[in-house]
């Protein structure tokens, strides 16, 4: 495969699985406003922290107001990581390689681009928006596992999807955790619970942990959750565990033989948030915990990137990354 079709699929699928990600994020924002006192700040400021884009927004949003960071998030052409820009790069690598993608894959993601170029599709209340371009990149995913052979093809778009996914649960839990713990007299309060409530809801998770879980919704069962929990399709344990048995078999069809730095990497940090428990990280510091967790991540894509993506030098140009495809910078 072409360093620039895989380069393509991974980044495909990071747009979508990033826009799906902050369409849910401020969608349940949206619902959570409403219980909010007047004129509270929450829950709209941390969408910013979380999507990792602080001073980009204090610049260009200095009243900061609840409608600002909806209109940031979602429809800023000057916010390189807003729903509608995700969509729009994602559409343009998918043009590049038509031949690779399933009609029906072009097909999706092209009519969610031209939904998005209509005035109409704007005057609809908010939370339709945001639920109709959820439920778009979802329907994106689903016609992508349904109709693309499990080649390297479907692989490389696994990778994409999985690493931006574990990325934007760290943040959203992080940003609870770290940025917005309660006062004393707060912790376990009405507003605390509910912004609990609204974490697992914006990492649709609220429903598997309820099933899961047979105790008050607390931080360290929530915590524990999202990162640890092996099989729902969210956690962090579980995208490790399909990122890891990704580049395994990419590294098998590729250039079979022992593990590279990549692959090194991507297992350390599998065993490291599998033989671990949620009340050690805590007494250690989650936050430090995600901290690195977050900067494994970005090594992993880097790698991935030297890896795959980037033609080692004489290499024939057809098989470096084009240099029209929209720039590609992690959130």
């Amino acid at each position: 495969m072409l360093s620039r079709v895989a380069d393509s699929l991974y980044w495909i699928n990071r747009y979508v699985e990033r826009a799906e990600n902050i369409s849910r994020f401020v969608e349940v924002s949206e619902a959570m406003a409403l219980d909010c006192p007047p004129g509270s700040a929450e829950p709209w400021l941390p969408l910013i922290d979380a999507s990792g884009e602080r001073e980009l927004f204090d610049k260009l949003c200095p009243a900061g107001s609840p409608e600002d960071v909806v209109n940031f998030l979602v429809r800023r052409e000057d916010n390189p990581n807003s729903v509608f820009n995700c969509i729009a790069f994602a559409r343009e690598n998918a043009r590049q390689i038509r031949d690779v993608l399933t009609t029906e894959m072009w097909e999706q993601l092209n009519d969610t681009y031209w939904s998005l170029q209509e005035a109409s599709f704007w005057q609809q209340p908010p939370q339709e928006q945001l639920r109709e371009i959820r439920r778009s990149c979802q329907l994106f995913y689903g016609i992508t596992d349904a109709t693309l052979s499990r080649d390297l093809s479907w692989q490389f778009s696994r990778l994409g999807r999985l690493l931006e996914r574990a990325e934007k649960t760290t943040r959203i839990l992080d940003v609870k955790y770290f940025l917005l713990l309660p006062a004393p007299e707060q912790v376990g309060g009405v507003l605390d619970e509910l912004q609990w409530i609204a974490l697992l809801r914006t990492a649709g998770a609220y429903q598997m942990f309820r099933q899961s879980q047979q105790r008050a919704i607390e931080p360290e069962a929530v915590a524990g959750f999202l990162l640890l929990n092996p099989i729902f399709p969210r956690s962090v344990r579980y995208c490790l565990e399909r990122i890891s048995e990704t580049l395994r078999i990419v590294r098998s069809i590729t250039v079979p033989g022992p593990p590279d730095d990549l692959e090194r990497l991507s297992g350390l940090t599998l065993a490291r948030w599998s033989f671990t428990r949620i009340e050690d990280l805590i007494a250690n510091g989650l936050h430090e915990a995600i901290d690195q967790l977050q900067q494994d991540l970005n090594q992993l894509h880097t790698l991935i990137e030297q890896r795959y993506f980037i033609a080692p030098c004489g290499a024939d140009s057809t098989d470096s990354p084009s240099s029209s495809e929209p720039a590609c910078v992690p959130a």
